[in-house]
């Protein structure tokens, strides 16, 4: 009788350890965005991924139609205080103007061979154009990628002082890695030069040359002693902002993205474009917030201004980003 009672009490006691501490043991999977603070944002975009790839899910989506583009300043990488592509412009004017004394009294150059960061704020399209057209044209193809790279690797963002590809947004790394590795094809969308962001793209964000939509020159086909080259004429070709974003998408993907990140009114149109597909979408805007790590601006903004667009997100309940709340750290340890 003693030997069964122990028998008995054994068995329960090896049931317990079967359905209790194992459980207890168990290891969560891992954060795949570790960058972002739990909370709303961060489920929205769990929820989002898991409603879009689930095949039992009402909401599943298609491997070819899981398409993620991204605005690149202010969104991918900072924008302030100047956009980047502009520094570069900088960085050439200076590199030129040796062969050019004329430019220490003429504008729109004189602002920047005297460092006047007041007045070239105050230039609009015409010398903005100008001294675009003087650093990006003229030269082939392989020559302007070579100015690019010879720009990434020696120069320094004036304030931080670090190198402008140092300056990306470590949750956004994240988002990307996380979106592609459930079979979303992620592209860049911007205002940017499309052959200023194709030499760095894809080693920066992991996103090929060929997933790159932006803004371009007139470019024509020439021989050269013989050889083929892609010579950059000094007359615009498109403008892949505002509206052109959506002309720019349907043109180089073909397709409706289901997944669309911005940061500000020059994104509204990429937007309101994926908003209007059929299924499941998601509209993620970064609301630049943190003054402290980052900058913080938004409606008066002189540089990736968020106004109709903060209040079209807000009325149609988008995801906006509070940087400052949402995001552990902003730029890679």
């Amino acid at each position: 009788m003693r030997n069964k009672l122990w028998i008995l009490i054994s068995l329960i006691f090896i049931g317990f350890a079967c359905s209790s501490p194992v459980a207890d043991n168990s290891t969560p999977p891992a954060d795949q965005l570790p960058s972002w603070n739990d909370g709303k944002v961060k489920k929205e975009i769990f929820d989002f991924v898991d409603a879009v790839t689930d095949p039992e899910s009402p909401t599943f989506v298609e491997i070819p139609d899981r398409i993620a583009v991204f605005d690149n300043d202010g969104t991918l990488w900072s924008e302030q205080p100047l956009y980047f592509q502009l520094f570069f412009v900088i960085y050439q004017i200076k590199k030129m103007a040796p062969d050019h004394p004329e430019w220490i009294t003429e504008q729109p150059f004189k602002a920047i061979l005297d460092d006047d960061m007041a007045t070239l704020k105050t230039f609009g399209m015409k010398e903005l154009l100008e001294l675009v057209m003087t650093t990006h044209a003229g030269i082939t193809s392989v020559e302007f990628e070579n100015a690019v790279m010879d720009w990434l690797h020696n120069d320094r963002h004036p304030s931080l002082k670090k190198p402008f590809t140092k300056l990306v947004y470590q949750p956004m790394l994240e988002l990307m890695n996380y979106l592609r590795d459930n079979d979303f094809k992620v592209f860049i969308v911007s205002g940017g030069g499309i052959d200023f962001m194709r030499p760095w793209a894809e080693e920066v964000y992991g996103i090929p040359r060929n997933q790159v939509v932006g803004s371009s020159i007139v470019t024509q086909f020439e021989l050269k002693d013989g050889e083929p080259v892609l010579v950059r004429m000094p007359e615009l070709n498109f403008i892949d902002d505002k509206e052109g974003k959506p002309v720019g998408i349907y043109r180089h993907i073909g397709r409706k993205p289901i997944f669309c990140g911005g940061n500000s009114d020059g994104d509204l149109q990429m937007m309101q474009y994926t908003d209007s597909g059929k299924g499941k979408r998601m509209m993620l805007y970064i609301h630049h917030t943190d003054a402290e790590r980052e900058w913080a601006y938004d409606r008066d903004s002189h540089i990736g201004r968020f106004n109709k667009a903060l209040d079209e997100a807000t009325e149609k309940g988008w995801t906006i980003v509070n940087m400052k709340t949402d995001w552990k750290v902003i730029y890679p340890e």
